[in-house]
This record gives structure tokens, sequence and C-alpha cells, in this order.
């Protein structure tokens, strides 16, 4: 009696059929027999039974044994006993590992939860995988199991977990790696920071600074500016970090202010700022933009160029006055007397230069007095 395995080398997890094969006699070709199979000194299942033929759903490589067979007919207490087989299990290795991250994409919120999914398409026995984070390989989980997948969970996502990630699978035929895979973690914003950056005595026509920032958040944010719930500005910030502008104050701009930062992944507001500004747009003087100012040295440049115009433009407008206020002269009263003629000698070698006379010739009423000059020259005669 001989037992025979079918396939004779099967692939580690297929099943396997046993037959015991009994030589008989002719002359007892009628005669009924019973079987039974054995691994190692276990029966199998069913027990005695009328076929020659036993499954076994599964033969595994990792746990090798050893099989025969025993006859017996009708209820005799003659056996008949099969040689031992040991049936060799092939093993298919592991191969194109891969590793899938859930969220897909490997895009995940700070605090969701991050799934790595390690598998092959085929590999059979026990397969031991591992998962690794970042180029170097630091190992974060080990996991043996006869599947062609397993994951492994990261409950609870830092920033920190951001990286790239790849896995390895293993069954005793080498290992095997998949290639790697980046996990991106998206940071929401914190609550932001509104700063207005005034005066003390914020007045109309100051200038005020609006500062808005979220310390944490993952890029871009947008941020809004609000005054009573009504919004002033939006400004983004491509690569993070914070965001202003500058208000011109006027009286409307008293009020509470605030700001929001929003990413995507759920908006925060900051807490509000209240501004005061002092006096109103009768009580003050008119506001003025500093930057339509001119500089100090400019005003005093056109100061020095327009003064001597306006100060000749004043004395023609006295004079003016006084010509049209004058009196009218009196007729005179009596002629002017005549100027003494001075002697002029024939001999004297030098003219004799006369100095001027003067005489007040007319008294008009009033304070002025009016007076006539007599200034002559006499040329010298040519001698004969």
């Amino acid at each position: 009696m001989s037992l025979t395995a079918n396939p004779s080398q099967p692939v580690e997890g297929n099943t396997v059929t046993l037959t015991c094969k009994l030589q008989e006699q002719p002359q007892k070709s009628d005669v009924q027999h019973q079987f039974s199979f054995y691994r190692d000194d276990h029966i199998l299942e069913p027990g005695w039974t009328a076929s020659s033929e036993v499954q076994i759903t599964a033969m595994w490589k990792a746990s090798p044994h050893s099989f025969w067979c025993k006859a017996k007919t009708g209820e005799t207490t003659n056996f008949l006993w099969s040689r031992r087989l040991t049936i060799p299990v092939r093993r298919v290795p592991v191969s194109n590992v891969s590793l899938e991250i859930q969220p897909p994409g490997g895009h995940v919120v700070e605090g969701e939860k991050l799934v790595f999914i390690c598998s092959v398409p085929e590999g059979t026995g026990d397969i031991t995988f591992f998962w690794y984070k970042g180029s170097l390989g630091v190992n974060m989980e080990t996991k043996t199991q006869r599947s062609l997948r397993a994951k492994f969970e990261i409950p609870v996502v830092r920033e920190s977990d951001a990286e790239r990630y790849y896995c390895a699978a293993d069954n005793g035929q080498g290992t095997h790696l998949s290639e790697l895979v980046s996990v991106t973690v998206k940071i929401p914003v914190s609550r932001p920071v509104l700063t207005l950056t005034a005066p003390a005595q914020a007045a109309v026509g100051d200038v005020v600074e609006l500062h808005c920032e979220a310390q944490r958040g993952s890029p871009p944010i947008l941020y809004r500016f609000y005054h009573e719930d009504v919004t002033l500005r939006s400004s983004s910030a491509p690569s993070g970090g914070g965001v202003y502008f500058n208000l011109s104050l006027t009286v409307e701009h008293s009020g509470n202010y605030s700001c929001e930062a929003d990413n995507g992944l759920g908006a925060q507001r900051s807490e509000v700022e209240t501004l005061n500004i002092t006096g109103t747009a009768q009580a003050m003087e008119p506001s003025w933009d500093r930057s339509d100012l001119l500089p100090s040295g400019v005003v005093e440049g056109l100061l020095g160029i327009t003064a001597p115009t306006i100060v000749a433009l004043l004395f023609c407008c006295w004079l003016k006055r006084r010509k049209e206020r004058r009196p009218v002269l009196q007729p005179r009263r009596s002629p002017p007397t005549p100027v003494p003629q001075e002697l002029t000698y024939l001999n004297s070698p030098v003219p004799l230069q006369r100095n001027p006379v003067y005489q007040n010739v007319n008294v008009v009423s009033g304070d002025e007095v009016y007076s006539l000059v007599y200034h002559m020259q006499q040329e010298s005669p040519s001698t004969a």
C-alpha cells in the first residue's frame, strides 16, 4: 500500500489531495476496505471512511508534517500501513510592495487619524510587515501575519508627523520595499492677535496701523479686519505670518475693532480692541494729510523769494496814498530872491567852484517847507 499527494509539490496555502492505494488480490476484488489518514500521529477527519482520498485544504511551509494512511477489511483487525510521506511545499516570495495612506493623498489635518496600509499582490506564508519614517528609515511598527496586507495607525496626528514614509514586507524569501510616500500635516489657524498702533490721544487725521497675525496655521492665510463687525479690508498672507494696513482716522472711526484668520480649516476671530478718537470735526483744526506738507527747507526758500516783493508792493501803496492825501500848493507870495553872483577874476587860473545855495521859497499851510536849490558853474573865458 502506498500514499501519494497531488500536486506532489504544492504552493504554500493551496489544497493537496492524498490518495491511499491498495494492491488488490484478484480473488478478493469484491471485498470492501476502509481507510484512515494521519498527519504525524493524529488521525485526520473524518476518520475511517470508505473513500481512499482525503483533501488537505492548505499546506504551509513553516509547519512541515509527515502523512501516512491505514487500511482494513470489514471488521477485521488486520491492518495495512503505508509509508510516511513528507510533502515539499513551495513558498511564493513577496513582490511589488505598496504603501497606501488614508486619508488619500497624504493630506491630513492636525489632530486627525492617519492610517498606513502596506500590501503585496502575492506572497505565501507568514509575512512580516515593517513601517518606516523618513529617508533614514526609523522603524515605527512591525507586524507578522498570514495576510497580504496589514495596517498601522497614528491615532492623533501632530505637526511633527509631516514626513516621508515607506514600508517593507518579508516572508523569508527576501525583503522588498515600497516607494516613498509624503504626508502633509495641515495646521488650523490659531486665534489671531489684533494690534492697534496709535498715539496715546488718537485724534482726527492721525494714522493708525492695524496688525493682525495668527501664530500657527498652514498658509495661505486670509485675514479680515472689522470695525463694529463691518469689514474694513481683506488681505492674504501666502507664506503665513501677519498682515497690516494704515487707517487715516475720522470721527466715524471710533469704536470696536477685531480681525479674523482663515486658512480653509476653520476661521478664528481675535479679541475686540477699542479705539477712542478725541474731539469732533467742528472743534478741531482741519486735518491735513502729513504726506501733503512741504518740507521746512522748501517753505523757508519760498518765503525768502516772496518777502522782498511783498515789502516793495506795500511801500508803493504807501507812497501812492501819501500823494493822494497831499494838499494843493497856494500861489507864491513873493518871487524868489535872486541868487547873488560871485565875482569871477579873469586872471584866476582856475575857475572857482560855486557852492550850492539853498533858499526857502514858500511856506505852505501846514508843517511842510519847500526849498529851491541853485547850483551854478561858470566857465573861465579863454585868454587872448
